[in-house]
């Protein structure tokens, strides 16, 4: 891992090695911790290794970045292992650079080195940073870069005859950086593209749901109004309550009359026993009956006491009183 001041940020050549520790570095992990702490509390710029991507060099008959981004997926297909990839693609000249790569893998190698991913300033290809390399560079004491066919390439030492220490100091980025996902690993895009339909179609429902119960709920303010008008009733629900109340009351008492009268002039009486009174007083109907025996009532009380008639009876020179409160 090479870094350097650049203007702003620091910047740093990620790769995989750089979570490849010995015993020895393992057990001295908090001295590594420490004398990276700085890096860890600073935004940082990222270069990927080659060790870290996967990329093609395509000529393909299309004009545009966009037109090749769908295709990336089937252009990977037979050469990624199994995993959960993100893809990247620019044009140089007439040929196309297609990357595939690990959000989590290129995560896990940054956490090693004790860097967050908030601290993450920008991400970088080797490819698209050191494309025009005149010659091997190291990028540690085992490995280096080249470039071959427009392609860098990361290689064992071993396998060039000279190389040159990678050198920081004059970097210039290209426009060519991505933007890792921290949570890609876990739901991959498609998943995230079909939740977020999910989502879209029922905060449209919701939407119309919504619009449809308030324009119910105005028509029917609308025909609250109208009858209020219509039947002159007062200005507020709780004085309409009140008057439905009052008039609830008078109309049970009213249909109780009736049916108490009803009883009364439908009764059976004895020959020369006739209904001679039938008035109401207050909240109490009174009836009486003349030429009525006294204690042989009972063909009227027995009425009075199937309907559930709650009344008072008295006897007084051959007529029978009866009072019924409402």
């Amino acid at each position: 891992m090479f870094m350097k001041f650049n203007n702003k940020f620091k910047t740093i050549f990620l790769d995989t090695s750089a979570n490849k520790l010995d015993s020895e570095e393992e057990n001295n992990a908090s001295i590594l911790a420490a004398t990276q702490g700085s890096i860890k509390k600073e935004k940082v710029n990222i270069i990927l290794s080659p060790s870290l991507y996967w990329v093609k060099k395509l000529s393909l008959p299309v004009k545009y970045v966009r037109e090749v981004k769908k295709l990336l997926p089937s252009i990977f297909e037979d050469t990624l292992p199994e995993g959960h990839y993100s893809y990247y693609v620019y044009k140089s000249g007439d040929d196309f650079f297609a990357f595939a790569y690990e959000d989590k893998a290129i995560l896990d190698v940054l956490s090693m080195q004790g860097i967050a991913a908030s601290n993450v300033a920008n991400v970088y290809f080797a490819q698209s940073e050191f494309q025009n390399l005149e010659k091997a560079v190291k990028v540690s004491d085992t490995q280096s870069i080249y470039v071959k066919d427009e392609l860098v390439i990361l290689v064992p030492s071993t396998w060039v005859q000279e190389s040159d220490d990678l050198d920081l100091s004059d970097m210039k980025f290209s426009k060519h950086n991505i933007t890792l996902q921290q949570f890609g690993h876990i739901v991959d895009n498609s998943s995230l593209y079909k939740i977020g339909a999910i989502l879209v179609v029922l905060i449209v429902l919701i939407a119309i749901e919504y619009f449809i119960t308030l324009s119910k709920a105005e028509q029917i303010a609308q025909q609250n109004s109208e009858l209020f008008e219509k039947y002159k009733l007062k200005s507020t629900m709780m004085q309409n309550r009140s008057m439905l109340k009052k008039y609830s009351y008078i109309h049970e008492k009213q249909t109780k009359l009736r049916e108490y009268i009803s009883y009364m002039l439908s009764l059976k009486l004895k020959k020369d026993e006739k209904l001679s009174l039938l008035s109401l007083k207050n909240k109490t109907l009174i009836v009486e009956f003349t030429g009525v025996k006294k204690n042989q009532d009972a063909h009227i009380t027995k009425i009075l006491q199937s309907k559930n008639i709650k009344y008072k009876s008295s006897y007084k020179n051959d007529t029978l009183h009866v009072e019924i409160t409402l």
